[in-house]
């Protein structure tokens, strides 16, 4: 279960797709490519072409009269439909479908899917509540980490690392833990950042420290194993910064984040690529320090407020018997 097999896992947002273009992603192992039609519909096949396994993710999708589109394999051009299906050159007659579709779940503009697995706890519902109050932003930091899952995972709930990793960007002197919610696999953590001081010459220089406050006032919700959504209000407004984690399989994990604002002046919406732009460097670091992990270091040391990466370890050790409690529950 180093995978969490039964857990939903949000493949994309539908702005990620550009209309009949394909994109690969993986999951549990396995290859994919997804496409959108023009009507809007979502398809996902596995992403080798049953002929001579050309990745179908580097062809490019032909629509039909109706709008809807086929996946087209850049070797031989077979052409596959939605279903898994082709046509044979020399043949007018559709195949039965060789390959199996992935199976989606789609809520509005999410792409979820449980990789083919029973599902063991059910898709969390703060995402649509997210998008009935904020206006969304954009996605940002897209991309694939040479890591485990329980090790992305960690280092995202490690809150003792926002004065080391995180300190060129945010000018972090500590932090000061405050509070941790447990609720099973949903959970809360607050703490307070405080900034080192910058004089007017620096602010003048470099004008994205005026967004940074002397405190930065930390909310994180976590809805295990998936996503970690920061919660962070000042004199702009408030902002929803979603981070989402793919296993793609034991030894990569995909992450990027979803960002969604409510902005207190419309003219403070130029500011939602500045708040982007910060996303992307935080996912970049992050990404950057776990190479530079020893694996499988023996942990001789605990420092203070390491509840969060407790919290994971501990979801994780009882994966199988807490996902079937919390969906009983649900």
């Amino acid at each position: 279960m180093s995978m969490l097999e039964g857990a939903p896992w949000l493949l994309a947002h539908k702005s990620m797709l550009e209309v009949n273009k394909p994109k690969k992603v993986s999951l549990y192992g396995t290859d994919y490519v997804l496409w959108q039609d023009r009507m809007g519909k979502i398809n996902a096949l596995p992403n080798a072409c049953p002929h001579m396994g050309a990745m179908l993710s580097e062809g490019w999708c032909q629509e039909r009269d109706d709008k809807t589109s086929v996946v087209v394999c850049p070797f031989h051009a077979l052409e596959f439909d939605g279903e898994g299906c082709t046509i044979l050159p020399g043949s007018k007659k559709k195949t039965l479908p060789q390959l199996k579709p992935l199976e989606l779940i789609i809520q509005g503009d999410f792409i979820w899917s449980y990789g083919g697995y029973e599902p063991k706890v059910p898709i969390p519902n703060i995402l649509n509540e997210i998008t009935s109050q904020y206006e969304f932003i954009g996605h940002t930091a897209d991309i694939s980490v040479e890591t485990d899952l329980l090790s992305m995972l960690l280092i995202m709930h490690d809150y003792n690392h926002q004065n080391g990793t995180h300190r060129p960007l945010f000018r972090i002197e500590e932090v000061q833990f405050e509070n941790f919610i447990d609720d099973g696999h949903h959970s809360h953590a607050f703490y307070s950042l405080p900034t080192s001081p910058t004089s007017l010459k620096e602010k003048l220089s470099n004008p994205d420290l005026l967004l940074l406050p002397k405190v930065i006032k930390a909310h994180l919700e976590n809805h295990f194993p998936s996503l970690v959504i920061a919660h962070v209000e000042n004199w702009v407004g408030k902002v929803a910064q979603v981070h989402l984690f793919v296993p793609e399989s034991t030894t990569w994990t995909r992450t990027y984040v979803l960002m969604y604002g409510i902005f207190k002046n419309p003219a403070f919406k130029a500011l939602g690529q500045k708040f982007l732009n910060f996303a992307q460097v935080i996912v970049e670091q992050d990404a950057d320090i776990l190479p530079k992990i020893y694996p499988n270091t023996p942990q001789k040391i605990k420092i203070n407020n390491e509840v969060g990466m407790d919290w994971v370890r501990r979801n994780f050790k009882n994966w199988s018997q807490m996902a079937d409690l919390t969906l009983s529950n649900s």
